[in-house]
């Protein structure tokens, strides 16, 4: 609903997709951990692990010629083929958006602010955005004279947390000494300036108080080139939100523009909604009609009516009426629950 709200139109991308979409040059998910099939003419296909590469090649090729921004949602499934011991699905619901050729700060801000405000709808009132700046850190390995395969090693090492692999790699490479020294390089600063517009137009939604700052914040996706973020709720051990900047991603297919996206993991919102005790609010879908064999005729004139009216109507035979009051409503609390006698009258029912 916040989606549409910000003027996000909905995309959808195919569950298999090329396998190059996925390559290693546009840095998404490594090979190993996808998915794999071939087609009857022997092209590679993947089941879809990450909805931005797939958005990105659509935009590119439907949208070749727009200059004005382009604003995406999307929902679905992603598959990822891994063997961690953390307890993760395999197949993930995703739900996100994307905002392309659009490179301003304004754009940061609007898609962090969407994302405080579309799970403070769903009811998740204690929750924390972090953001960082991919470029400070590319800034500091520049300095440093990493070559792209140290600093991929390093980006990895970082963004798992694994603070002594990194010491290990940054002593083999003799750059630890250097790399305490602050930091002055024109690449990195301008990553801190780019952040402090960020924190003046979150102001202005007044979004800022979910919002910290972490410059050793990494994503394990390659393709991140600016503004990143992670966000945190209660009840959940990872992050429910990953988001940031690709502006060089949409170039891989043709379509040299800017671009800055998130996702959200549906199970892990639904999860933390779960452990923190808080239910979405909504009203009534629709209505239960119990119906015994005297009184089907009434009760299928009943669920047109409602059905013409927009209003979703299940009819349920039962017995007799006993059997209906017995009935456990519990599972469809959300649905209105009627008698209908052979009459053509309606007797409302509770769970």
């Amino acid at each position: 609903q916040v989606l549409h709200l910000y003027g996000y139109r909905d995309i959808q991308t195919p569950t298999f997709e090329f396998f190059d979409v996925y390559s290693k040059e546009i840095g998404t998910t490594p090979s190993s951990q996808l998915y794999k099939f071939f087609d009857k003419e022997g092209n590679t296909l993947a089941l879809r692990p990450d909805f931005t590469p797939s958005c990105a090649r659509c935009a590119a090729k439907y949208f070749m010629d727009e200059t004005a921004p382009l604003r995406f949602t999307y929902s679905g499934s992603t598959f990822t083929n891994t063997s961690n011991l953390q307890g993760k699905l395999k197949e993930v619901t995703q739900m996100g958006a994307e905002l392309m050729l659009e490179p301003s700060v304004e754009a940061d801000a609007e898609m962090i602010s969407l994302v405080v405000e579309a799970l403070k709808n769903c009811g998740l009132t204690d929750l924390q955005i972090t953001v960082g700046e991919v470029e400070y850190f590319k800034g500091i390995c520049a300095q440093a004279g990493l070559n792209e395969e140290v600093e991929l090693k390093l980006r990895d090492f970082i963004s798992a947390k694994n603070y002594f692999g990194a010491q290990e790699l940054l002593e083999e490479q003799r750059v630890l000494e250097s790399a305490k020294m602050q930091v002055d390089n024109e690449r990195s600063l301008q990553a801190i300036e780019r952040l402090e517009a960020l924190y003046e137009v979150l102001k202005k939604y007044g979004t800022e108080k979910y919002v910290s700052f972490d410059l050793g914040l990494l994503n394990q996706y390659n393709y991140y080139t600016g503004v990143i973020f992670k966000g945190y709720t209660y009840g959940v051990g990872d992050a429910i939100v990953t988001g940031g900047r690709y502006d060089k991603l949409l170039s891989y297919f043709g379509k040299n523009a800017p671009a800055i996206g998130f996702v959200v993991v549906v199970d892990d919102v639904l999860e933390a909604l779960s452990r923190q005790n808080k239910k979405p609010h909504t009203g009534l879908d629709g209505c239960l009609l119990f119906y015994t064999p005297d009184s089907y005729d009434a009760a299928l004139k009943k669920a047109n009516q409602l059905r013409l009216s927009g209003v979703s109507a299940e009819l349920i035979p039962v017995a007799c009426d006993q059997d209906c009051r017995r009935a456990d409503l519990r599972g469809r609390l959300r649905r209105e629950a009627m008698l209908i006698h052979a009459d053509g009258s309606c007797e409302q029912l509770k769970s």
